[in-house]
């Protein structure tokens, strides 16, 4: 394995980082969003605030870091994407910040307009965000992002089909995966009739992002040929392996196994994230460019490499003992209110 695949593989492993993690935080502002009024929805608001507090500025590390990898590792595929998509990632940008803010403005605010303007905020920049990262991701799976300056179309090139679709699944997808980790802190927090309304959202939730996955076979088929033809080749086993997992989480949350279930949903979205680069590769920028025609210099490549595993030895370990922690503080916490 070259520098380049190493340094794609890692990259790799940073979007599913953020997918998992920082996907998890913004469907937790979804369903902020859904708790209903503010009476009724303050034990489902306290227990998303309570799960997502200690970790939410963390998990936004892995996005930095992926930024970063593509910059240094492809300048040609940071370059083509930055100033093509330029408008979703800029609202990507703004909505990353405003949740932030109102997140941390909520906690502050003392009246109750203020409340509710804040958690407006946090909640519907929590849809928009991941929609609009979905939307990117599929300008470029397409194929709708050529090698350029702003060499592709700043409208169609994510306002499409498979953009819609990718928008979509991903605020599916974030929701899904908050819901299911709720359920086991509900569970831990020794709140079993919040474990039963997040049971049912994330069934509710699971099946229909299954449904839209199903149809968006079609759409790829008529919009995104190519990927649709990896897809359904080279990566058929991720995309099988994806299916068996979801199907498996939706059995294990009917029997209400939620620690089990946090495992198999992370693998069912981990299996769709690696079928995309597994369908194109070795292109970076479909239809034409290529793994190595977009890397670096190999001296840069290794550089980097070098200085990853040094900042690895210090970032893993604290990130690691961040989410032991929080894990024990939500606990004892809770079971001692």
């Amino acid at each position: 394995m070259d520098p380049a695949q190493i340094v794609l593989l890692v990259l790799w492993v940073g979007v599913t980082g953020y997918a998992l993690l920082g996907g998890a935080d913004f469907g937790g502002g979804i369903w902020d969003l859904l708790a209903g009024r503010s009476r009724a929805g303050m034990p489902e608001r306290n227990l998303i605030e309570h799960s997502i507090g200690p970790v939410w500025e963390a998990n936004h590390v892995w996005l930095i870091f992926v930024l970063v990898m593509l910059w240094t590792g492809f300048p040609p595929v940071f370059a083509s994407v930055m100033s093509t998509l330029y408008i979703p990632l800029m609202l990507v940008a703004f909505g990353i910040i405003a949740r932030g803010s109102a997140f941390a403005f909520r906690k502050a605010a003392t009246e109750l307009w203020q409340k509710r303007l804040f958690g407006a905020a946090f909640a519907i920049s929590s849809v928009l965000t991941p929609f609009f990262l979905g939307a990117a991701a599929g300008g470029v799976a397409s194929g709708r992002v050529p090698v350029g300056l702003a060499a592709g179309n700043i409208v169609t090139g994510w306002l499409n089909p498979t953009s819609m679709l990718g928008g979509v699944l991903a605020v599916g997808t974030c929701a899904y995966l908050a819901a299911i980790y709720l359920c086991d802190d509900a569970v831990r927090a020794g709140m079993s009739h919040l474990a039963e309304s997040f049971r049912t959202k994330a069934l509710i939730t699971g099946s229909c992002v299954g449904v839209v996955a199903l149809a968006g076979i079609a759409v790829l088929r008529a919009d995104a040929p190519r990927l649709f033809e990896g897809l359904t080749h080279r990566a058929l086993p991720l995309v099988i392996a994806s299916a068996v997992f979801g199907l498996l989480s939706l059995v294990l949350l009917w029997r209400r196994s939620f620690t089990l279930v946090r495992i198999t949903g992370a693998l069912a979205v981990t299996a769709v994230l690696w079928g995309w680069p597994l369908a194109q590769y070795p292109l970076m920028l479909p239809p034409s460019l290529t793994l190595n025609e977009a890397a670096a210099h190999p001296a840069v490549l290794t550089a980097t490499l070098i200085s990853l595993a040094v900042g690895a030895l210090l970032l893993v370990p604290s990130l690691a003992l961040l989410f032991l922690l929080q894990r024990r503080w939500s606990y004892r916490s809770d079971a001692s209110d």
